[in-house]
């Protein structure tokens, strides 16, 4: 598993030169994110020109990019062109050389009494979102929710994925929204198995979605995450979502990637 840190650690920055901040620092690889997939989009209409040029400049520079985070608020079952806008988000992703690309659930409503509602509409979207990336190599992996929406467990996003029937369809384990929703990150991931194609790394007290780093003042334990994914063989990104490191000036943020370098080295022991 490689170290990698989702790139809006540096989110002031534009791709390019977050890459270069987190090689600088000895980090070769990160999850591209949302907003700086947005970015990429502003830069013209031809958005697989703009991803193979990103791509170019990600091979000169030895660095991987093979995950990355869709459009985070795409309403695939509520908004009619919202598949469609998807649809560029993910030629975008595509011509970079994302393999795995993680996307939420359409939640509808924060109201548990629509599951089921939720469930049937996000299956039919996801069929059609399956049938265009059919052929190509790619995986849309479904993230694990906080529990004020309705896709909170593996038992769940299984569900839909097996409703889906495609194997273009992955799962996306978030470590920070599993512990909010009281889950066992061990039994989520040996469930998941080889359908688990991405992770996000992140902690917190059990209050609310921190997004800590591990070994700060969270709960999660990591090493019992890390145990259960060398159990199903997980090879993809050990990647860290960490909007709550963030936030200080970039100095710091350089200085705090040792610590978690370390972190890491210490975890993968």
């Amino acid at each position: 598993m490689k170290l990698a840190i989702w790139s809006n650690y540096y989110h002031e920055l534009s791709p390019e030169d977050a890459v270069r901040e987190f090689i600088k620092n000895g980090i070769y690889a990160s999850e591209l994110s949302d907003e700086h997939g947005a970015m990429l989009l502003e830069r013209g209409e031809n958005v697989v020109e703009t991803g193979r040029a990103f791509s170019e400049f990600l091979q000169e520079h030895g660095f991987d990019m093979t995950q990355g985070h869709l459009w985070l608020y795409a309403k695939i079952c509520t908004e009619p062109d919202a598949i469609e806008k998807l649809y560029k988000w993910i030629d975008l992703y595509e011509a970079v050389g994302v393999k795995n690309m993680v996307l939420h659930c359409d939640v509808l409503a924060f109201d548990e009494s629509r599951y089921e509602e939720c469930a049937a509409k996000n299956i039919e979207k996801l069929k059609i979102v399956a049938e265009y990336i059919e052929g190509k190599d790619i995986t849309i992996c479904l993230e694990n929710l906080g529990p004020q929406y309705v896709m909170t467990s593996i038992d769940r996003i299984s569900y839909i994925v097996d409703s889906v029937g495609s194997d273009k369809l992955g799962i996306c384990l978030d470590t920070g929204h599993l512990h909010l929703n009281g889950k066992s990150q061990r039994e989520y991931i040996l469930k998941a198995g080889k359908r688990l194609r991405a992770i996000h790394i992140a902690d917190n007290e059990g209050q609310w979605d921190q997004h800590l780093m591990p070994f700060t003042s969270g709960k999660i334990d990591f090493f019992e995450v890390v145990s259960a994914l060398r159990e199903i063989g997980y090879d993809g990104l050990f990647n860290l979502e960490i909007p709550g490191e963030n936030r200080i000036p970039l100095e710091l943020r350089n200085a705090k990637l040792a610590y978690i370098k370390s972190c890491y080295d210490y975890l993968m022991r």
